[in-house]
């Protein structure tokens, strides 16, 4: 399952499964494991937001000149 596709399906499956969303909210590492199988590098930190019909988030992703080579590999952002 490639990265943008598990993305889709997390967001999907919040809308539609208000436990999933909690879930989500308080511990995503966990709810992504329960509800799709995929274990996230212990690595890896992921935080889930909420945004609101006037509450708006603006995520700024590591700059590819900052990954290694200099090679963005998206993979490794999420």
């Amino acid at each position: 399952m490639s990265l943008e596709t598990l993305k889709i399906q997390v967001i999907k499956k919040a809308w539609e499964d208000p436990a999933f969303k909690q879930q989500l909210l308080a511990d995503p590492k966990a709810a992504v494991k329960d509800a799709f199988g995929v274990e996230l590098p212990q690595e890896i930190q992921v935080t889930t937001v909420e945004e609101t019909a006037s509450h708006y988030y603006l995520v700024i992703p590591p700059n590819p000149e900052d990954i290694g080579s200099g090679q963005s590999n998206v993979e490794v952002v999420w």
